[in-house]
């Protein structure tokens, strides 16, 4: 009983309680953490939810009304009815008007999502079966992204979604990704920034997000892709923009993606 409460209260409150993974039982969005995930919980919880309760609410009076109101005992003579114009000029009419209200904002959204504005960071994403790996095109950088095992976990770090190395991106920039697959479909998703981008092999798909908040945020592939679908989490690290220079600055030898001359490493280490 307490679960099925817990459950219910959820459905109203989703948008504010959960953070940036996923939680049990959870009904609702993940926290939003960019504009682009705010513009589709607002659309959702605000436009979406209410239209669809409405309808619902109205097709199940409809639908006992006309069980009371059409029973056999309260009619002994069938109706010879065929049809009614102005019912059906309703019908077609008002479901008309509800998909232009809900087609405006999500058009805005859609536009939004498609329109990349000048990046800040452009990093590259490609999925293997069954892990990502990642590109710094501008950087120099490149490595890939294993989930850890549930063995190897440390405090905090949760099952499933944990990786031995995270993308690392500045808050409030933008970070252009670049999307592809080496064998076979994939989906680069987080929730928290309204991202999800299938990943064709010999195709480069192009999303976007602006990071508003400090934090560790994961997602995991969105298509089934093999016997390892669920390994394939996504975790994105944002960090201040001094934070994230100190990283570049160790991930630049970590990382590299050409072997460096003697005197670039020792420039480098020297920093």
């Amino acid at each position: 009983m307490n679960k099925f409460l817990f459950i219910i209260i959820s459905c109203f409150i989703a948008s504010n309680a959960f953070a940036n993974q996923p939680k049990d039982w959870q009904l609702g969005f993940q926290e939003a953490a960019s504009s682009t995930m705010r513009d589709i919980v607002n659309f959702h919880d605000k436009l979406l939810l209410p239209i669809i309760i409405a309808i619902s609410v109205f097709v199940l009076f409809l639908m006992v009304y006309a069980c009371v109101r059409f029973r056999a005992s309260a009619n002994p003579v069938p109706s010879k009815r065929t049809h009614n114009v102005a019912v059906e000029v309703l019908w077609t009419l008002i479901p008309c008007l509800i998909l232009i209200v809900m087609a405006v904002p999500s058009f805005k959204i859609l536009y939004s999502q498609d329109t990349i504005p000048k990046a800040d960071v452009t990093v590259k994403a490609i999925g293997y079966q069954w892990y990502w790996g990642y590109e710094y095109p501008d950087e120099n950088i490149i490595f890939d992204s294993y989930m850890i095992d549930d063995k190897d976990l440390k405090v905090n770090q949760p099952r499933l979604l944990a990786v031995d190395n995270e993308v690392v991106v500045p808050v409030n920039k933008v970070v252009k990704v670049l999307i592809t697959a080496n064998d076979v479909l994939h989906a680069w998703a987080l929730p928290s920034f309204g991202v999800k981008r299938d990943a064709v092999p010999g195709r480069i798909n192009e999303t976007w997000f602006k990071a508003e908040k400090v934090g560790t945020y994961y997602g995991q592939c969105s298509e089934l892709c093999g016997i390892k679908h669920a390994f394939m989490p996504i975790t994105v690290k944002v960090v201040s923009e001094e934070d994230y220079q100190e990283w570049l600055t160790g991930a630049k030898i970590k990382f590299a993606k050409e072997i460096l001359e003697e005197d670039q490493f020792k420039k480098i280490a020297s920093k």
